[in-house]
């Protein structure tokens, strides 16, 4: 073809977006000659997306109000050609709508993707009403209908000619031969036929029935790209402080901790520590040390699709203590690549683990090897080691969900979901985790001593927690955040204006909020040697954390239990606890350097005065970074001016 058709909005709605989409910048459907040139509008996009190509040169394709529809050049005259729906919840009536469909390039076949799953559908050509297909059980649908994947699919993508159809999941890339899988099939159901005929001349009753294969699989490619992960160099010996090691109650009084590159080489009292020559040394006389601060609840979602080199909200974590996240449902995959980046030392911010998209009920899990195939997703191509089961069925489906976890060596967390009965299940069941509260209070020594004893790690929320109105507002109408210097450093004007300075949840009694009543739920089931994690869900960047913290320790743990949820506890709850969590020899270089003692109070775990993450140690203020390189932080997307109130106030 001679043109190419785009959508375009203004660069600075990007640029300014504080969250995963931009607000008006995809607002106009253009086309640019394929050779360079001009602009060319052809309409406002109105929610329309996806433009593309099929056989008739004089349209142009696009998805629309969850329909399949065409246009023509001007803009004018705009026809739908289908509608696609996939499989209903279990106990639901509403079948989901394809997402996302692309008309083939030749032909009368459309991609469609329903949920995670790839469909090539025939486009009916009718007159009247836009027709509609379900998929979702292709063999009884009403137009030829295939199903491509089975562990799902992103990015498809037609082949030139419409004879096959590419995508990819994770780490590999897959191409679909349409014929050569219709030759497959017919080639495999004549063999069963024969197999069939043989069969009823020789009865054996003992056989076993073998297990269907496909008879067609997509060729496969995994695509390995090695980058050299961020690895500091050189050798410090931070010397004076006191540190909070986690290695059981020790607290060591006037310590040396010596980092090499990237990891703790010794730790101790001073006088009791080699420190090797030529080693950097950092005073850190009269200031408390203790572990990276470990974020087992943390949503970071910079932007979707056309990624930003550095995320505000890393970096406001990150100043203030976060070293390790972990995200328990992405709802995409762009974490993946820009936890990548934070590893490859690209993008600065704590480190970044995470689930990848839930598991929801939206997968109609079928068998324990449908629940297996669905695993695999995580297991093999996105390497998330982990999970979240988001109330993905009825227990047996839960249940299978955690056999192929255990099988494949994940680690799942769960949707609390407001329900009791669902919680104690899954502790049953043997699930890890549970993200959100138990909704209810008090807990008793039955339940409390149980949930103890499974060792299911619990990350209440309290911010968001259920049963009364969030921990959150409680702080904003106590706590001056948008006054916050540290805080509007490294929080966009927009997000902390539109959280601080207005709150539309409303003003509450003190007596009406229940998080000091699950705070102590939290200290009972710790106290009963239980485990907890602490989570801020994402509400405020950085200090939203700290208030997690404090109001977690409300409930009656000590300093030193909650700093010990704070970072030992979140690790072990995310799997990383051989690396992370406690300060002692071998363990990565994850540190928080703290004015005065949060052992003297637990609001002074927001008196850092420097982080060091992964063995480089930066300015808590400003995130400078102080060694081994000394590097100033530089512009980043959203971190612009303040705008000024003229008259009225500040």
């Amino acid at each position: 073809g001679d043109r190419i058709v785009a959508i375009r909005g203004p660069a600075t709605n990007f640029e300014d977006a504080t969250g995963t989409r931009a607000f008006g910048a995809s607002v106009d459907l253009v086309w640019i000659p394929a050779t360079g040139g001009v602009w060319e509008l052809i309409a406002p996009t109105e929610g329309r997306t996806n433009p593309h190509f099929g056989s008739d040169a004089e349209r142009i394709y696009l998805n629309g109000g969850g329909e399949l529809i065409s246009i023509r050049w001007d803009g004018t005259d705009q026809k739908s050609h289908l509608t696609v729906r996939g499989r209903a919840a279990p106990g639901s009536e509403n079948a989901p709508r394809a997402g996302w469909m692309r008309m083939a390039p030749a032909g009368s076949k459309a991609l469609a993707q329903v949920g995670e799953d790839l469909y090539v559908v025939t486009v009916p050509r009718v007159g009247g009403e836009t027709p509609s297909v379900s998929v979702a059980n292709p063999a009884n649908a009403v137009v030829p209908v295939r199903r491509l994947t089975e562990i799902g699919a992103q990015f498809p993508s037609w082949g030139h000619n419409g004879n096959t159809v590419q995508w990819s999941i994770g780490n590999a890339h897959f191409v679909y031969d349409l014929a050569a899988a219709q030759e497959a099939e017919l080639a495999a159901e004549a063999l069963a036929e024969e197999e069939s005929e043989a069969a009823d001349e020789v009865l054996d009753e003992g056989a076993e029935e073998a297990e269907e294969e496909p008879a067609y699989r997509p060729f496969e490619e995994r695509i390995i790209v090695e980058v050299e992960r961020d690895i500091p160099t050189g050798t410090v010996a931070l010397r004076g402080a006191t540190v909070i090691t986690m290695r059981g109650d020790e607290i060591i009084p006037n310590a040396d901790i010596v980092v090499e590159n990237n990891r703790i080489v010794a730790v101790g009292q001073r006088g009791q520590v080699d420190i090797p020559a030529g080693a950097d040394e950092v005073d850190v006389s009269g200031k408390t040390i203790g572990p990276g601060f470990v974020d087992t609840h943390a949503h970071m979602r910079p932007a979707w699709g056309l990624h930003k080199n550095q995320a505000w909200m890393f970096l406001a974590n990150l100043a203030y203590g976060v070293t390790t996240t972990r995200d328990p449902q992405t709802a995409t995959t762009d974490v993946l690549t820009y936890a990548d980046r934070v590893t490859a030392g690209m993008t600065l911010g704590p480190r970044i683990y995470s689930t990848g998209p839930g598991v929801f009920s939206g997968e109609g899990i079928r068998s324990q090897e449908h629940a297996s195939d669905v695993l695999k997703r995580y297991s093999e191509y996105y390497r998330t080691q982990t999970i979240k089961m988001y109330m993905a069925g009825n227990r047996q489906q839960r249940q299978w969900i955690i056999t192929a976890a255990r099988e494949q060596e994940l680690m799942p967390t769960t949707e609390g979901g407001l329900d009791f009965k669902y919680n104690l299940e899954m502790m049953i069941d043997g699930y890890p985790g549970q993200e959100h509260s138990l909704p209810i209070t008090p807990l008793y020594k039955d339940v409390v001593e149980f949930v103890a004893h499974t060792g299911m790690f619990y990350t209440p929320t309290m911010l968001v927690a259920y049963g009364g109105p969030w921990a959150e507002n409680y702080f904003y109408a106590r706590e001056n955040a948008y006054h916050d210097e540290k805080l509007q450093s490294f929080t966009p004007y927009e997000e902390l204006a539109g959280k601080a300075r207005r709150r539309g949840a409303g003003w509450f009694m003190e007596e009406e909020y229940n998080f000091p009543r699950l705070a102590k739920v939290v200290a009972d089931i710790v106290n009963a040697g239980g485990k907890a994690g602490v989570g801020s869900h994402g509400q405020l960047q950085g200090l939203g954390y700290h208030w997690e913290l404090w109001a977690m320790q409300s409930g009656g743990l000590t300093e030193h239990q909650a700093l010990r949820v704070a970072t030992l506890f979140g690790a072990e709850a995310i799997g990383v606890q051989n690396d992370v969590g406690s300060i002692e020899p071998g363990k990565l270089a994850d540190l928080v350097i703290f004015e005065q003692s949060p052992l003297d109070g637990m609001r002074n775990t927001n008196t850092i005065q420097m982080v060091m993450k992964n063995g480089r140690l930066y300015d808590g203020d400003s995130l400078e970074e102080i060694w081994p390189r000394q590097r100033e932080l530089g512009p980043v997307y959203g971190l612009g001016d303040r705008p000024v109130r003229i008259g009225g106030g500040s």
